[in-house]
């Protein structure tokens, strides 16, 4: 028996040094105050990435994830443990927005390497001349600093810098803060790294605002991003391991032994919209955004087979004037079928007067033959006036749209039919991604052609009465929030 637990005790030995998966989960009940961690993917997600930095496969890793999901406990409190342990002398600089909170992991993670289980396992020590709340020392020369951002670093260098929560909630909404902290990294910590070519950089941590620190670095490029929503917003493949893989399906939760759907949804009634978005859906949107959720999408493999009753609409918001070459014209096809809508097809792009005029007229006639019951929309500003006119003489009867009410107003009166699922949009177009930023940072979002295009459709198809469909293609008709006010176009 005492071979048997002998031989036991050397493979998990083995197993803990070996893999920072089942390191995090045996130091768990060391650094936090619940005895036994919650296994879930998303942890052996974030502890893969982690291990390909530390082999040099990642040098410039971002991970997002909800609050308490153990990315402090992952990144800041084993990642340096686990690393000193096979080599200590490597050197660590860790940083997060505020000091007490940067020395509470340094303080967990010396708890954890002067523990029992990690003194088994690994031969390295901490030196007794060189153990502050601010910094401690390997016997052989490594070390784990502590600091907060806009801290002092000089004469400080490292192979590896952790950013884990470099700003605080509260402050994200401070262009100032936010300034501060790039500029902080660019001017100071960057200069930090010993090796600029095979240093790393880590950043955990919830996004907080369209213009976060996040948002900063992925613009610069270069970036590694793991991404873990709270809840999926679309199918997402999570590598696990070299060969190991996690399929998640859109609306699945993260960790739903620990924050099950339900609790999700407190969370979302008890914040704002906005944060709720940015730190649980890591998908922040520009401050009054987020009128629209991607997951009152329905989505749909393949569009539905032409049918009796089927009717197709091609609605278009065009550029204010034929020159107005800043401005985006679009259109959205949609088919309706019975209280459903189905996205067929979607197209934004800048057009001079002519190309407009000859886009409009092949996406007539491309989707003017799929049903008998056909509307194509041009909304009457602009230079959907001298189109509406151009077109009659091509013998093509648009249906002129004069809006009244603003565009806010327009897209909300849509927002019932969309939250209860009777709009459809594919699972993969070109076009989906372009729709859905636009779609859901309005009214915050910078252009809004796609949503003004996308609300006429649905107001044409859904809040007129169906015998007006009989009127189509008789001759153009002026509709003033789908009231016909003027056939005589």
């Amino acid at each position: 028996m005492t071979s048997l637990a002998g031989h036991s005790n050397k493979f998990i030995a083995a197993a803990l040094r070996g893999d920072l998966y089942s390191f995090v989960q045996a130091a768990f009940p060391i650094v936090a105050a619940e005895p036994r961690l919650l296994r879930n993917w998303h942890i052996e997600a974030m502890t893969y990435a982690l291990t390909q930095v530390l082999r040099g496969e990642i040098k410039r890793l971002i991970i997002t994830v909800p609050p308490r999901n153990l990315k402090s406990i992952c990144a800041s409190v084993a990642l340096p443990a686990f690393a000193l342990g096979h080599d200590p002398t490597r050197k660590f600089i860790c940083v997060s927005y505020a000091q007490g909170l940067a020395e509470k992991h340094a303080n967990d993670c010396r708890a954890l390497m002067q523990s029992a289980m990690y003194q088994r396992i690994f031969p390295t020590r901490i030196s007794p001349v060189k153990d502050t709340q601010q910094e401690f020392a390997t016997t052989a020369g490594g070390y784990r600093f502590t600091t907060s951002v806009g801290g002092t670093l000089t004469g400080r260098g490292g192979n590896f810098i952790i950013l884990d929560d470099p700003m605080k909630p509260l402050d994200v909404y401070s262009e100032i803060a936010r300034t501060h902290l790039v500029q902080w990294h660019s001017n100071t910590l960057l200069s930090r790294l010993d090796n600029k070519a095979d240093d790393a950089i880590v950043v955990i941590m919830q996004r907080l605002h369209v213009d976060d620190f996040v948002a900063y670095l992925l613009a610069q490029g270069g970036w590694t991003h793991l991404n873990l929503p709270a809840l999926a917003e679309t199918e997402q493949r999570v590598q696990l391991g070299p060969q190991r893989w996690h399929l998640r399906k859109r609306g699945d939760v993260l960790h739903p032994e620990r924050e099950p759907l339900r609790v999700l949804k407190e969370w979302e009634r008890s914040m704002s919209s906005m944060d709720y978005a940015a730190q649980y859906q890591q998908t922040p949107v520009a401050e009054g955004g987020n009128f629209i959720k991607s997951i009152w999408f329905p989505l749909y493999d393949q569009p539905p087979c032409p049918a009796d009753g089927d009717r197709i609409i091609v609605s278009w918001d065009t550029a204010l004037s034929a020159k107005e070459l800043s401005s985006y014209s679009a259109c959205v096809v949609i088919l309706v079928r019975g209280e459903s809508g189905y996205v067929l097809d979607v197209f934004r792009d800048r057009l001079e007067y002519p190309d407009l005029k000859r886009r409009v007229i092949e996406f007539h006639h491309r989707w003017r033959s799929y049903t008998n019951n056909y509307a194509l929309l041009i909304e009457k500003m602009g230079s959907g006036l001298s189109l509406i006119q151009d077109l009659k003489r091509e013998h093509i009867h648009a249906v002129a749209i004069l809006p009244k009410e603003e565009k806010a107003i327009r897209m909300n009166a849509q927002t019932a039919r969309l939250k209860a699922g009777s709009v459809l949009l594919p699972r993969k177009a070109l076009w989906l991604d372009d729709f859905f930023r636009e779609v859901l940072a309005f009214p915050a979002s910078q252009y809004s052609d796609q949503i003004d295009a996308f609300s006429q459709a649905l107001n044409y198809a859904f809040n007129r009465p169906r015998l007006e469909w009989t009127d189509v293609g008789l001759g153009p008709a002026v509709f003033v929030n789908g009231i016909r006010i003027d056939s005589k176009t």
